[in-house]
């Protein structure tokens, strides 16, 4: 059986034990007569009453009557007789009567007894699925995820021999149970006459009570999604105002904006102008003086050349309004074979540029 009809089979027997148990009460509550039936083990069955205290069934005296094989053996006294028509009869019979087998089943197939049990009992008993009535007691949990019950079963033909009877002599219903010492007591065959008329009404009260609870409860899933949905888009969007803002306000304790105009502008009015700087040096420097090496790095220009009065070329250079704090930043040389002294001067560049500008 694939796993969408095991579920189905399962939500199937709910619905049956749910809607047995609900009629069971309200009979009871209605006052529906409640006969017990208990075999001894000699085969007789003592017949009492167990209705509503203070009626006039608690004045019917307990009866006995022989069971035997295919049904009731004699006839059923006139009152009670009477008594059973329209009662609910407990019909409890010796385990003598039943097959008992212990049965070990991995934890997770708890959800799926039915169908598990129905696709053994003929290997469990000496009867096939159709031929008997069975039912298993409650499971109990052992070692390593397994589950242990016992399965009780007997031959169907045999319980409705007994059943029958009763509902012949007009009663609204009979349930068969039994138990062996050491056990709770169990239901194996439940009927009801009209076709269990009080469960078959609930049934599907209790399918459509079922299906009107997935149906809410796949809508509630899916209006859970889509406002979820919603208030993610607008917490996104919030964020994105967010950091937006942010960087409006960066970009303003910064100076006048962050667009790439305005960071030419700020560049502009930031940085020296190497092509001011050169104009300039080439217009300073004395004939005599040759400059062989150029190196501007931020705002600072180092010069290394030839020339005939090194020292001068620091007061020049000091007077130009470009250029500021000129030094040697290395030892004035002077070789055989050179014509001049070697000089190695640094000087900072002015910036030419205001904010005006």
């Amino acid at each position: 059986m694939s796993i969408p009809g095991q579920i189905a089979t399962a939500l199937s027997l709910w619905i049956d034990a749910v809607a047995h148990t609900i009629g069971a009460r309200l009979e009871r509550r209605r006052g529906t007569r409640q006969i017990a039936a208990v075999e001894d083990g000699e085969g007789l069955l003592t017949l009492s009453l167990a209705s509503r205290a203070g009626s006039k069934d608690d004045e019917l005296p307990s009866c006995r009557i022989q069971l035997v094989e295919g049904g009731i053996g004699g006839p059923m006294a006139p009152e009670w007789a009477a008594a059973i028509r329209g009662a609910m009869i407990d019909l409890s019979l010796q385990p003598s009567r039943f097959v008992f087998r212990p049965l070990e089943l991995p934890g997770k197939a708890i959800e799926f007894l039915d169908g598990i049990i129905r696709s053994q009992i003929d290997r469990l008993t000496p009867w096939n699925a159709a031929d008997a009535v069975f039912h298993w007691t409650t499971p109990n949990g052992i070692a390593d995820d397994q589950i242990a019950l016992n399965v009780v079963a007997t031959s169907r033909a045999a319980v409705t021999s007994v059943a029958q009877p009763f509902l012949d002599l007009g009663a609204a219903g009979v349930e068969v149970s039994t138990a062996a010492p050491g056990m709770d007591r169990i239901t194996i065959y439940s009927r009801r006459m009209g076709g269990q008329a009080g469960s078959g009404r609930l049934r599907p009260m209790l399918i459509a009570v079922l299906a009107t609870t997935g149906v809410l409860a796949m809508l509630s899933i899916g209006i859970g999604g889509l406002i979820t949905d919603f208030y993610d888009t607008q917490t996104q969007q919030a964020q994105q105002r967010i950091a937006q803002r942010r960087a409006i306000a960066r970009g303003s304790q910064g100076g006048a904006g962050g667009s790439q105009f305005e960071l030419l502008v700020r560049r502009k009015q930031t940085m020296p102008s190497a092509v001011i700087a050169l104009e300039e040096l080439a217009a300073l420097l004395p004939d005599h003086t040759h400059a062989t090496e150029l190196r501007i790095e931020g705002d600072k220009l180092q010069i290394n050349g030839l020339t005939s009065d090194a020292p001068s070329l620091i007061e020049i250079l000091e007077r130009s309004p470009h250029f500021a704090s000129a030094g040697f930043f290395a030892p004035t040389t002077r070789a055989a074979n050179e014509p001049g002294e070697r000089f190695h001067i640094e000087t900072r560049i002015k910036k030419q540029f205001g904010s005006g500008t």
